[in-house]
């Protein structure tokens, strides 16, 4: 039996930074991952491949559809899947890799197997070989992450209805994709095969992209796609998938009810309707650990559950289900464990699409400002109008500073436009610092730069646009 001041069960973005940095602070750790290799889904089955896919599919596109506006003659690029899957692979062996290394390094006993909980301070660890080990320890951190979340009535086989981790492993173009939910996951990959051929179609039970970001961006981003070939079927409900000869028939219906059905003809289906918790065989009824309605574990500021000395951070736990928001609770739950003040603050978590345009956002939307009678002020700039961006040819999209109307704090940053994800680093730095819209306007901001558009965004608050 080994005894430890802390058990980190999940080892993906969450578990392993929240390991690593109680080894840090001292505590004597521990980790236990159920997969052969860490990194849990993000690494393996997530954000690693799936932007792999992305980089390697835009520059395809990038070579099939502009490299002759640039003057660069390539002639017809080909797709080789088998070769593209194994560049992805080799992003993820070295990820994985990576935090193997990290753990040793830090001295955290890494132990392969799946875990449940005894009692508080104990763990049976049942490895693959059936043998079983009982672990003890201080405190119990649960970070297992999510799974994808079921859509009712459609059973998924991995080959023609596929999830996103199948998705991200096709063996050959799909002629025709549909993607069921217009989320982040569904975008993403869709956009992976739209580059590489496939005809896109996306149906979405609400009447809009992007449930939860800014509806003018989500708007303004449709059409974007909509250039780039995808298809949306908009309020619409799939209410059967039915399966034959390696094809499938979708049966879509109005999200209201009323109308009349329709058939989409697909190769390949991917649900993509949301991830859930994932807390089987962890014993937790048999403990007492609360769960909401949801069947999120319920924590208190703390990170800590109802049951002493159990916690829970990630995607496990309420809040958006984003690999940075866990690796923020990781670091926070260990710091209080080691007796210091750890800390997430919730209104400045970035959340990232990370298509061609990509969309970026943190903090506020319109609608939520409407929504709590905050008055605010609205400064935005397009990209058409940024030097960098007209002389590189990637001028879609724009970015949004809202502000409050009486103080001038940032409250949200929107942008969908060339490397968004990069430029929402700089909003959520000054929205952490409490900074005014004419805090990020009166800094300097190298010229020509992508970056530009976000301060001439932030003097278009007090309309004092320059270049618009």
């Amino acid at each position: 039996m080994s005894a430890y001041d802390l058990v980190v069960i999940g080892t993906g973005p969450g578990g392993y930074v929240c390991a690593i940095r109680a080894a840090q602070l001292g505590l004597k750790t521990a980790v236990i991952e159920k997969r052969a290799t860490h990194g849990g889904t993000c690494l393996n089955v997530g954000c690693i491949p799936s932007k792999a896919l992305l980089h390697a599919s835009e520059l395809f596109a990038d070579a099939r559809d502009h490299f002759g506006h640039l003057g660069i003659e390539v002639g017809t690029p080909k797709i080789d899947v088998a070769k593209m899957m194994a560049f992805k692979d080799e992003g993820v062996s070295g990820n994985t890799k990576g935090v193997e290394f990290l753990l040793k390094k830090n001295k955290i006993d890494a132990i392969h197997g799946t875990a449940r909980i005894a009692a508080p301070g104990q763990i049976e660890v049942k490895s693959e070989d059936g043998s079983n080990q009982v672990i003890e320890a201080k405190a119990i951190v649960i970070a297992t992450g999510s799974v994808v979340a079921p859509l009712r009535g459609v059973e998924t086989d991995g080959k023609v209805v596929v999830t996103s981790d199948e998705a991200i492993a096709l063996p050959a173009v799909p002629k025709k994709l549909v993607v069921v939910g217009a989320g982040v996951i569904g975008l993403e990959l869709g956009s992976v095969w739209r580059r590489l051929g496939a005809e896109v179609t996306v149906v979405e039970f609400l009447d809009r992209i992007l449930p939860g970001m800014d509806a003018e961006v989500a708007k303004q981003f449709q059409r974007i796609l909509g250039k780039q070939g995808f298809a949306f079927k908009l309020g619409t409900k799939v209410t059967k998938v039915e399966t034959e000869g390696g094809a499938a028939k979708v049966t879509i219906e109005p999200a209201q009810g009323e109308g009349e059905a329709q058939i989409l003809e697909a190769d390949t289906v991917l649900v993509a309707t949301g991830r859930i918790p994932y807390t089987e065989g962890l014993g937790l009824d048999r403990i007492g650990v609360k769960l909401d309605e949801r069947g999120r574990i319920e924590t208190d500021a703390h990170f800590a559950t109802n049951v002493t000395g159990i916690y829970a951070i990630g995607d496990v736990i309420a809040g958006p289900m984003l690999a940075h928001k866990a690796e923020d609770e990781g670091v926070a739950v260990a710091e209080m464990l080691a007796g210091k003040a750890g800390h997430v603050n919730y209104d400045v978590i970035p959340s990232i699409v990370y298509t061609n345009p990509e969309v970026a956002a943190v903090g506020k939307t319109e609608e939520e400002l409407k929504a709590a009678g905050t008055a605010y002020a609205i400064g935005k700039f397009p990209f058409t109008a940024n030097g960098r961006a007209k002389a590189n040819g990637t001028t879609d999209g724009f970015v949004k500073v809202l502000a409050d109307a009486a103080t001038d704090r940032v409250l949200g940053v929107h942008i969908v436009g060339p490397h968004a994800g990069d430029l929402i680093a700089e909003a959520a730095i000054a929205m952490e610092f409490g900074a005014s819209s004419e805090d990020i306007a009166r800094t300097c901001h190298a010229h020509p730069t992508l970056a530009e558009a976000v301060k001439e965004a932030a003097l278009a608050v007090d309309k004092r646009a320059i270049h618009m």
